[in-house]
């Protein structure tokens, strides 16, 4: 019972949060108006705004003027249901599922708003960061960094301010690395590879995880965005991705056809925060099984 209740919260919050993500990056108040049709402008009745359940019975239409609704909503409320049955199950009802399940919504508003306008709002990006220290101070990250600090000045502060030392280091750490990394590229490429949101949303994950996870995090992140930004291109190089332009530019004397076309689709870019996001998540549920493997293998 406590399982399915925590799951029904879960697609209640899911919902909130597509309402974060479609409104945020427009600079629409989140409060009101209530939920609506963009097309009719029509208010969505309550029975027709149940999460997941809603989007089926009405068979992903407006029932006024037949307007599809994406499937972005029931997936962004399942996703939500089921993080939040995963953060129970690891963390039980503590302080600590309660700053994973904060975290958890602010990465699912990120993640999916770059999927969708390639964008990382500073409207969450700092609160986040904000909140991210805050929590350190009452749950201090796992690897608690600043104990070596606090080692080479003789004193121990209390929990709380080690704790928010440990939450300022991680942040610190992670913004600095990727910052680092996106300013090595502009200058060995020319152009831009990530943008400044990327940072600052490093800054958020830092605050809440500490440098050990911060570091994981952007391990994890740039490998699964390599690996699925090789996928894509070819996948978009096989199926023929602006093959018309390719040809036009081909018969104009500017190569053959096969080499325009992969240097267009290698060309294409995926949001690094989405992968970030992506990572984040992973190593907050997953991250103790992989340090506890990891560790077994120098056993």
């Amino acid at each position: 019972m406590v399982i399915a209740f925590i799951f029904v919260f879960g697609l209640v919050i899911g919902s909130f949060l597509n309402v974060c993500i479609l409104r945020i990056p427009e600079d629409v108040s989140i409060v009101t108006p209530g939920s609506h049709c963009p097309r009719c402008q029509k208010p969505i009745q309550w029975y027709d705004n149940v999460p997941v359940f809603g989007w089926l019975w009405l068979r992903a239409k407006c029932r006024n003027c037949g307007l599809p609704i994406s499937g972005m909503y029931p997936l962004v409320e399942l996703a939500t249901g089921l993080l939040f049955v995963a953060c129970y199950m690891e963390f039980g009802l503590t302080p600590t599922a309660v700053k994973w399940l904060f975290f958890t919504c602010l990465i699912i508003v990120l993640t999916i708003t770059d999927l969708r306008v390639r964008m990382l709002p500073d409207l969450v990006n700092w609160p986040g960061f904000a909140a991210g220290l805050l929590f350190s101070a009452a749950v201090p990250p796992v690897d608690d960094p600043a104990s070596g600090l606090v080692d080479l000045f003789y004193r121990t502060p209390p929990r709380p301010v080690q704790g928010l030392l440990d939450g300022l280091l991680g942040a610190a750490f992670g913004s600095f690395l990727l910052w680092a990394v996106a300013t090595t590229y502009k200058r060995v490429r020319g152009r831009d590879g990530m943008g400044m949101g990327d940072v600052k949303m490093m800054a958020l994950i830092g605050a809440f995880l500490g440098v050990r996870d911060a570091f994981l995090t952007i391990l994890l992140g740039t490998l699964l965005g390599t690996v699925v930004g090789v996928i894509v291109i070819l996948l978009l190089f096989l199926t023929g991705f602006h093959r018309k332009l390719a040809e036009r530019a081909s018969r104009r004397g500017l190569g053959g056809v096969n080499a325009l076309r992969w240097a267009i689709a290698s060309q294409y870019q995926l949001p690094l925060g989405t992968f970030l996001g992506i990572a984040a998540l992973l190593v907050v549920y997953f991250g103790p099984v992989m340090m506890l493997r990891w560790s077994q293998l120098f056993v």
